[in-house]
């Protein structure tokens, strides 16, 4: 079951007493008998999901009778000749990753394949612990399954590290699976991204809402779990936090289970609202990378964006949540990550510089699915419609709050539609004609913009 080798082997921080409990309070709230291991299964192998299962590996890994964990990746995708070059030399630099292949007789394959002798794929590489999304970074070993049926029919707790792009289609067909099950699992979704309804109103679906539809378990089952965080990171151990975010009955005893010394979990009640949140970060994280690539790194105009984006951000929120200001520390400390670090502000500066084009699609070798571009989209599909009409401060007249919005107007030309160069970025931000940003705020402050139908509930009602 890939041994308990990693970096976070609960002999480390925290004794194996208090994993062992921790464990099994949660065996026990879930009516586990002994001998029946906790099923943890994941679903989707890009890095964050990758690192989410090796973090609980390691963990509760070595309670083998207790818990067992294990992810889902699809079978057949190669690993290049290229990557597998630069995996032969991650190997080799790391002497404790080195000595544990080899003592698992899984060095050869990585020397022939280092020499062209040999195809490595995803699947048979994440066996021994490497992300094809994240090689650099080696995890402890993982028990891998390409069968999805195989994978999710029995699991306990299902973690949703797909992209929410697909989402829908990978949950529809674990829901087909599910149809003979007497008891609903619990799922924690990862994915930060959103899709667009527009009819009967306007309104966002987020990637829990997707899963519940698709296998008809209830939302109070259904997790979601995010923060200003990035995975390499977290699995070295770089300290840092994340909020689960749902219904009272599961939150609590998840926030403890998986809560690590250096991995602290928080939980919230706001499940919709702060998933929305974190799709709308990577939407301007792309236009930041952009910027930074432009103006070869120009602290100056960075902060000029930062202050645009950030007030369009806050703007944005008014209209989602009738109370926005909760949620400005959790939605700017996910952005200030996402800018230093995230890979949608890297394909943001990859798509200025050229050295990669909008043709090659937004799902990119070694990075996974850059989900800011359907969250760019989708954000400006919903905040076209005129049912959502808001008074512009200027014209004093009524607009789609689109209107108010410059940046996520640009990005949607460069990105979606593609009649405008990445260079047009630096014209919305420096638009003589432009109001300044605080007044943007000032009016989300000042103006009824809550629109409730947005996120799918009318008006008062408790948010899921």
């Amino acid at each position: 079951m890939g041994g308990a080798e990693g970096p976070g082997h609960p002999n480390g921080h925290a004794s194996g007493a208090v994993v062992a409990e921790k464990l099994d309070e949660l065996r026990r709230q879930l009516g586990k008998a002994d001998g029946d291991p906790l099923r943890i299964v994941g679903v989707g192998a890009g890095a964050w999901g990758s690192v989410f299962c090796a973090l609980l590996q390691d963990a509760y890994g070595h309670l083998r009778d207790r818990a067992q964990v294990r992810i889902w990746r699809r079978p057949g995708r190669a690993v290049d000749r290229a990557t597998a070059e630069h995996l032969f030399e991650v190997i080799n630099a790391r002497e404790d990753v080195l000595r544990r292949l080899i003592r698992r007789c899984a060095y050869l394959k990585y020397v022939e394949a280092r020499l062209g002798d040999r195809t490595l794929y995803a699947d048979e590489i994440l066996r021994d612990g490497f992300c094809l999304n994240m090689i650099d970074t080696p995890l402890c070993p993982l028990k891998v399954v390409t069968n999805l049926q195989e994978a999710v029919w029995d699991a306990d707790i299902v973690v949703n590290g797909l992209p929410s792009t697909d989402t829908r289609e990978v949950f529809g067909e674990i829901g087909r699976y599910w149809k003979e099950r007497i008891t609903a699992p619990i799922i924690i979704s990862l994915a930060k991204g959103i899709e667009a309804s527009l009819d009967p109103l306007p309104r966002i679906i987020t990637p829990t809402q997707m899963i519940s539809n698709a296998t008809g378990v209830p939302l109070e089952n259904i997790l979601y779990l995010g923060g200003p965080n990035i995975a390499s990171e977290i699995y070295n151990k770089e300290y840092a936090n994340a909020r689960i975010c749902g219904a009272d009955k599961w939150r609590k005893p998840l926030a403890k289970f998986l809560r690590q010394p250096h991995f602290i979990v928080w939980d919230n009640s706001d499940l919709i609202t702060h998933e929305v949140m974190g799709g709308l970060k990577n939407v301007y994280a792309i236009g930041a990378g952009m910027v930074a690539a432009l103006t070869n790194e120009s602290a100056t105009s960075k902060s000029v964006y930062f202050a645009l984006c950030t007030s369009e951000m806050i703007y944005i929120t008014h209209l989602l949540e009738e109370e926005p200001e909760k949620l400005a520390g959790p939605l700017l400390a996910d952005t200030y990550v996402t800018l230093l670090k995230g890979r949608n502000a890297w394909y943001g500066q990859k798509l200025a510089k050229g050295e990669l084009t909008l043709e090659m699609g937004d799902s990119i070798k070694g990075k996974g699915t850059i989900q800011g571009v359907s969250a760019v989209d989708a954000f400006y599909e919903l905040l076209s419609q005129d049912s959502l009409s808001v008074m512009h401060p200027e014209a004093n007249r009524s607009v789609a709050p689109v209107e108010m919005c410059p940046i996520l107007k640009a990005l949607h030309r460069i990105l979606i539609k593609r009649d405008r160069p990445a260079d047009s970025i630096l014209q919305a931000i420096r638009d003589e004609t432009m109001y300044d940003p605080r007044e943007r705020i000032e009016m989300a402050q000042g103006h009824s913009l809550y629109r409730p139908s947005l996120l799918g509930q009318p008006k008062g009602d408790v948010k899921a």
